[in-house]
């Protein structure tokens, strides 16, 4: 697919402007600070992409607001008293050393995560150590939810995985069947997790965000909207705001 960049400025903003092979205009809000971009058809010039962007000021001024106002997550260092989160519910941090390899992470008493280490590791093998747990929790929950969801929807998803995304919850490649889910999503809840799952597969039948998706969005899960709205709060907002 052809496209194009660059950048114009609407009222004082700065958009990036995205040509492409594409029927309608597309506008995003990202995060962390609320940058603006405008996916427009190879036909529209920049006095259009302005005109259509001024209508929606409201809305991103609004969008831009809320990224603002989110409490962002500090540095984790894996100490123990640290804050984590685990399927939507926060746990502290409970750091505990022995000699020799074992590596654990265990929930306790639904407020404490036990991560058990060697006593010479650092922040990285700690670190480790709890993305690995997040990433192998994640695929068993994900798992389920895919089969689940291939009876409902009427679709095969040949390939999935879990990997780190910086701007996106999930991606899907269509041709090939194969969709990637975003680590971070270990720490939401579990419908928000299976929101994605849906919203990624739903893809296979159609690429775009049009009304097409919309449709089927509605069609197999009505209440879609209240979880992405969920995803993005904070202090583990992250999905990219699109109108």
């Amino acid at each position: 697919m052809s496209t194009e960049k660059h950048q114009i400025t609407v009222n004082g903003l700065i958009v990036d402007v995205v040509r492409k092979n594409i029927k309608n205009l597309h506008l995003g809000i990202y995060p962390p600070n609320g940058r603006i971009r405008v996916a427009a058809p190879l036909r529209v010039n920049d006095e259009g992409v302005r005109l259509f962007t001024i209508s929606r000021l409201t809305w991103i001024k609004r969008q831009q607001a809320k990224f603002q106002a989110q409490e962002r997550q500090s540095a984790r260092e894996y100490v123990s008293g640290e804050s984590h989160y685990y399927q939507g519910h926060r746990y502290l941090l409970n750091v505990t050393y022995q000699k020799g390899t074992p590596s654990v992470v265990v929930i306790r008493n639904n407020k404490f995560l036990d991560l058990c280490v060697r006593i010479d590791s650092d922040t990285a093998e700690r670190e480790r150590v709890l993305t690995a747990w997040y990433r192998q929790r994640l695929k068993e929950e994900i798992a389920p939810l895919i089969e689940k969801w291939e009876k409902i929807i009427g679709v095969q998803v040949d390939e999935w995985g879990v990997k780190q995304m910086k701007t996106k919850w999930g991606t899907c490649n269509s041709k090939v069947g194969r969709i990637w889910f975003n680590l971070e999503l270990s720490k939401k809840s579990v419908h928000c997790v299976e929101y994605i799952i849906v919203h990624e597969m739903v893809h296979l039948f159609e690429r775009h965000h049009n009304e097409r998706f919309i449709a089927y969005m509605n069609r197999f899960m009505p209440s879609w909207q209240y979880y992405r709205e969920e995803l993005n709060r904070a202090p583990l907002g992250h999905e990219t705001w699109e109108y």
